[in-house]
């Protein structure tokens, strides 16, 4: 058995990236250089709770740590595989972590945290299919939609049905912010697909009628719907974490207190290492430091579209118009529930906030968009290469 590509193993050295286009290159470096950042963040927001929990400052920076170098061996597998051979994985994947999914909901298997059963213990490793399932979900997407116009009915519905259960599955953990995105990032990729517009207005009324029911149903997501509005109306009950966020946000001004300096991380502010991180970011660095974050993640997107609109395959376009709309549309919806816009939800800042689930998932999405990016300029390349040969043979 051919063992793997070093280049696999240590993400900064690649040989072959300098044959890469300008586009694949640029977002190649983007993603490590938002990675960096963010264990840099991660590692401040976490250092105080890290040391009074388990008596070492670093032990949460480890942890991510040697999750991102697996995301990263991930990422760097992505890059160097065609992408037909990724969708022809990507359905067995999607269906092995939405069995997974099931597993959580099955009593005594799921591990319950925050009144949610979200994980499942393999041995000593804890991890969240919901999270997992996000980039084969843009992939299995991406793949039924671009040809959606050409597949039976037998087979729509079938995958129709699949995307429900894997909707309705998250639900019942329950966790509507995880479930909404996932919606979200499929409706998105049928709508740039060119779906009716018919169907994708009926499968809008599935979705809010499902919202409806789970928060009918869960005290606690009426009362983060209710209390974002105004939460010093109970600043020491349900309207805690958001208040304490923005006094964090708020105390940072112009130019923050510095790296290591935040006070609301000083267990005043919860999961200030997760969900949060963005508030204990702000004051640190203030809105300079925000507006430079901003600025990143809005190159990013232009990269991210531009990749999308270069490529030669419809199949292409959608996997990165999804691996974007995960990316970049995660960050900002952490963005504004830090920030007070929108409830509070359990969705993470994309390769800031602790959690090696959702960094393996974020970077095999930012994979995909390098991925597309490399496909459509070998396949201008190789145009360019059979023009010249047919001219050649014409004389």
């Amino acid at each position: 058995m051919q063992t793997p590509p070093l280049r696999y193993f240590i993400p900064w050295f690649d040989p072959t990236a300098f044959k890469w286009s300008s586009d694949a290159r640029v977002m190649r470096w983007l993603t490590l250089l938002w990675l960096v950042i963010g264990l840099a963040v991660m590692f401040s927001a976490s250092y105080a709770i890290a040391a009074a929990e388990h008596g070492d400052g670093f032990h949460y920076l480890k942890r991510q740590f040697i999750w991102a170098w697996i995301g990263l061996f991930a990422f760097n597998f992505v890059i160097h595989t065609p992408i037909r051979y990724i969708i022809g994985m990507g359905h067995w994947f999607l269906l092995l972590c939405l069995g997974l999914i099931f597993l959580t909901l099955v009593p005594g298997m799921g591990v319950t945290v925050n009144g949610a059963t979200r994980w499942l213990m393999l041995g000593p490793v804890q991890i969240q299919p919901s999270e997992l399932i996000k980039p084969f979900l843009i992939i299995q997407g991406a793949r039924i939609f671009s040809q959606w116009p050409r597949l039976p009915w037998r087979t729509r519905l079938a995958w129709l049905g699949i995307f429900a259960s894997v909707l309705g599955a998250i639900l019942l953990q329950p966790n509507l912010s995880t479930a909404s995105l996932c919606g979200i990032l499929l409706w998105l990729i049928a709508l740039a697909a060119g779906l009716p517009y018919k169907q994708l207005g009926g499968t809008v009324l599935a979705g809010l009628t499902l919202a409806v029911i789970s928060v009918s149903r869960n005290a606690y997501q009426w009362l983060r719907m209710t209390n974002f509005l105004d939460p010093w109306q109970d600043p020491q009950g349900n309207g805690y974490q958001l208040v304490q966020s923005l006094m964090a946000i708020g105390s940072g001004g112009l130019t923050g207190s510095g790296f290591g300096m935040s006070q609301q991380k000083m267990f005043w502010l919860p999961i200030q290492y997760t969900d949060f991180i963005m508030a204990v970011f702000a004051e640190e660095f203030g809105f300079i430091g925000c507006l430079v974050v901003l600025s990143m993640l809005a190159i990013y997107a232009t990269m991210g579209l531009r990749i999308a609109l270069r490529a030669e395959r419809n199949v292409h376009q959608l996997i990165a118009i999804g691996a974007v709309t995960l990316l970049i549309g995660q960050a900002i919806l952490n963005v504004a529930v830090a920030t007070g816009s929108l409830p509070t939800t359990g969705l993470p800042f994309p390769l800031f906030s602790y959690g090696g689930n959702s960094v393996i998932a974020s970077l095999m999405a930012a994979g995909l968009l390098i991925r597309v990016a490399r496909e459509s300029s070998e396949a201008e390349v190789t145009d360019i290469v059979e023009r010249k040969r047919k001219r050649l043979a014409l004389r």
